[in-house]
């Protein structure tokens, strides 16, 4: 079996917000069709990692790579193509409260122009049916609960058929039912379209029942990168005792 390359690729990234360092040397592989949680304290600059991804924050220093290709730097236009294979689903859904279940699902693919209105009906249907939501179409954000909210982002999400999905938070607010059912998702898709997934979350269940592997930041650098059990294994004192939650606050 050959070995594969990763298809996105961090290298000796640096990133702040005026005097705050907040990475200092990101080096990270992510492989495709896995799903890798990111973890790190308050402030460790997990969801900027996300942002750096896509091009929505400059970095001060290093590079980021998509399947080889630098990506880093490139202005907007160049990164259309790049950004159209990667989707996110926001902590809040991010929904548009004015449009339907149906019209916040069918956005991206009339702003893509991706399909007929005819392909984009049958394609919202899919999606709802895959996220365990047919026939919702017609309602309004203001009807859905949290995580029916969190599973329409998800379909509007995988409505393009992105080679990667962005989770940022996935189970904030949500009850453990509706985390777990969130959870079964993230792994379902990873299963069905062979998806790369990249998880930004503290919730400990949500990174045991989703990820391949665990990539743990601190002081701007990747403390600890490997399977759960590698992990929950490491021996770094600092590394278990965040998994297992017996770290003082001052530590994280």
């Amino acid at each position: 079996m050959t070995e594969q390359s990763p298809l996105i690729r961090f290298e000796h990234v640096a990133k702040g917000f005026g005097s705050r360092s907040v990475h200092r040397d990101i080096n990270l592989g992510i492989m495709p069709g896995e799903t890798i949680c990111l973890l790190g304290g308050s402030g460790t600059g997990k969801s900027v990692l996300l942002k750096l991804l896509l091009g929505f924050l400059p970095l001060d220093s290093g590079r980021i790579f998509f399947e080889g290709q630098e990506v880093s730097g490139l202005g907007e236009d160049a990164l259309l193509p790049v950004r159209r294979r990667i989707s996110m689903l926001f902590q809040g859904a991010a929904l548009f409260d004015s449009l339907s279940v149906y019209d916040n699902i069918a956005f991206p693919l009339r702003e893509q122009e991706l399909c007929s209105e005819d392909e984009i009906r049958v394609r919202v249907a899919e999606k709802l049916e895959m996220v365990g939501l047919p026939g919702i179409e017609e309602l309004y954000p203001a009807n859905l609960s949290g995580g029916m909210k969190k599973r329409v982002g998800l379909a509007r999400a995988i409505a393009t058929d992105p080679e990667v999905i962005l989770y940022d938070e996935p189970s904030t607010g949500l009850d453990p039912t509706n985390t777990r059912r969130i959870n079964e998702l993230i792994r379902k898709l990873q299963e069905r379209i062979r998806v790369t997934s990249v998880v930004v979350t503290h919730d400990m269940m949500t990174v045991f029942e989703v990820a391949d592997r665990i990539a743990l930041i601190r002081r701007g650098e990747i403390a600890a990168v490997g399977t759960p059990d590698e992990i929950r294994n490491h021996p770094d004192p600092f590394v278990r005792g965040f998994i297992e939650g017996t770290l003082p606050l001052s530590e994280t």
